[in-house]
């Protein structure tokens, strides 16, 4: 089909009564989280997560999608209300809007970037209608090595660009494939690592890992950081949100800049939002004639940021569904909620599942359309929204979160499951080691064994089948090179740091 009648089939789709109702939810649900400081998408996606289960699999991926959305645009509320980022895509965004906001401009600066947002997800969803068939068109060349070694890319890359030390990281990696051997063998059957508890056999729900990591986790971290001081009350009117003509006219060519870094970076194993946003901002800055504005204030340090996070998080489902590589926590989660409704992320998706692929494509759009419609008249319903103390949300949180992982099976299992996850996450937290590397090990790790295992299989054990594929090759040659790379700039980092003290004395 054509790009027409592709975009026919997904509004088709999208414009469903029920389709419609759910983007609506994704995206009310999805802001109101992201403007709470200390929470974000993952967080939003884990708890809304097992209500999705009785959806049809279009249904539940728009209104995750939805929370995807209105959490990055969320995000950016409490940045630049209270300096407090509510996702770290939006913590960028406080460098020049807080600014902003201590100088009577916030409601300016909330109404660019919701504009910002709607410019970066609609030029990345025209890009990603013009690719994804050419994307699809390669990837349906792969065989079991080539599986693998991208998925050991998508791995690798995710650790390199994991906030933290690289051999933190790897060790997530190691622990989230370690989790994704707990159940039966895919080959021979055999249960495995249950510890003689039989409702293991399934293996770790990652709805109740994501939960743990992402949810509990991060309650109890706010808990030990957050302080109950009074909310900024800002002056937000329709006259105040309008920029002026200087304002406006810097802010487009920042939008497309932001877009075009979004949409390039998104659609990579391990960048996703957080990265292309904090690039976009440093492209923003070195291209500027006056770069001593930012920090201070600069339109262009809240324009470019958010376009590039909306676009990343769009060009982001590219991979995820047609390769079955996420390229962040977010993308884990999505692909698992692909496996939980029996449909296997790869190259077929298209062709097998055309509704469902185009279909989530236009509600993108609409999720955009939604964002404006309900975000900029309800700017002050949002910031009223901040002054719910921390005491009175964080047990409700709590509460859902419960009630989540318990609907998983119904079993109180889960729900001690939970518990004991949520203090291991903390205490990994407490050593800096990343928990998005954790997540995505999990995911991957039963795929990644399956080609693995295929691949030896069809070459009768021999391992150089994963080189003498040029594109296997190429594959782990980049993991291989991402690796080192990231080993030397630690060692420079360090180097630098250790200087710094002896050329201060």
């Amino acid at each position: 089909m054509g790009l027409l009648e592709n975009a026919a089939l997904g509004f088709g789709v999208a414009l469903t009564w029920n389709n419609l109702l759910y983007c609506l939810i994704g995206v009310v649900f999805g802001t109101f989280v992201g403007v709470l400081p200390g929470l974000g998408a993952v967080t939003a996606i884990s708890m809304l997560l097992p209500f999705t289960f009785g959806l049809e699999p279009v249904g539940a991926l728009i209104m995750l999608t939805g929370i995807l959305y209105g959490a990055l645009y969320g995000g950016s509320t409490s940045s630049i209300l209270l300096n407090m980022p509510g996702t770290p895509a939006s913590a960028v965004v406080a460098l020049d809007g807080y600014p902003m906001a201590q100088q009577g401009r916030a409601g300016v600066a909330l109404f660019m970037t919701a504009i910002a947002s709607f410019v970066g997800g609609c030029t990345a969803l025209l890009a990603v209608f013009v690719a994804a068939p050419w994307i699809v068109s390669f990837a349906l060349s792969f065989g079991a090595p080539e599986y693998f070694s991208m998925m050991f890319l998508g791995l690798v890359a995710a650790a390199a660009a994991a906030s933290g030390d690289l051999f933190r990281s790897i060790g997530m990696v190691l622990l989230g494939l370690l989790m994704g051997l707990i159940g039966m063998d895919i080959v021979s059957g055999a249960r495995r690592f249950i510890f003689g508890m039989p409702i293991l056999s399934e293996g770790l729900s990652f709805i109740v890992v994501a939960m743990a990591f992402f949810g509990l986790t991060e309650v109890i971290r706010n808990l030990e950081t957050k302080n109950e001081s009074p909310p900024l009350k800002p002056n937000i009117n329709w006259r105040g949100m309008l920029p002026n003509r200087t304002e406006a006219r810097q802010s487009i060519g920042s939008a497309l800049r932001g877009s075009g870094v979004g949409g390039a970076l998104g659609a990579l194993p391990g960048a996703g939002p957080t990265i292309s946003s904090f690039i976009a901002y440093m492209v923003e800055v070195r291209l500027s004639r006056n770069p001593e504005r930012f920090g201070k204030g600069a339109m262009e340090g809240i324009v470019a940021p958010e376009a590039a996070n909306n676009a990343a998080a769009q060009t982001g489902y590219v991979p995820t569904l047609t390769l079955g590589i996420p390229g962040d926590a977010v993308g884990a989660l999505i692909l698992g909620t692909l496996i939980m409704h029996g449909i296997a992320p790869g190259p077929r998706v298209i062709s097998q599942h055309p509704e469902l692929f185009w279909g989530l494509l236009a509600s993108m759009l609409i999720a955009n359309l939604l964002l404006l419609v309900v975000n900029i008249p309800f700017i002050g319903v949002w910031v009223r929204i901040l002054s719910i103390p921390y005491r009175i949300l964080y047990p409700a949180i709590m509460i859902f979160l419960c009630v989540g992982v318990f609907s998983v099976a119904n079993s109180p299992f889960h729900v001690m499951v939970l518990g004991g996850l949520g203090a291991v996450g903390y205490l990994l937290s407490k050593l800096d080691c990343p928990a998005s590397p954790l997540l995505l090990g999990l995911i991957l790790g039963p795929m990644m064994e399956e080609n693995l295992r295929r691949a030896l299989l069809i070459s009768r054990g021999d391992f150089t089948v994963f080189l003498t594929s040029p594109v296997s090759a190429v594959f782990l040659g980049i993991a291989a090179l991402v690796v080192v790379l990231t080993v030397v700039s630690g060692i420079r980092r360090r180097r630098q740091n250790r200087r710094a003290p002896a050329t201060a004395e």
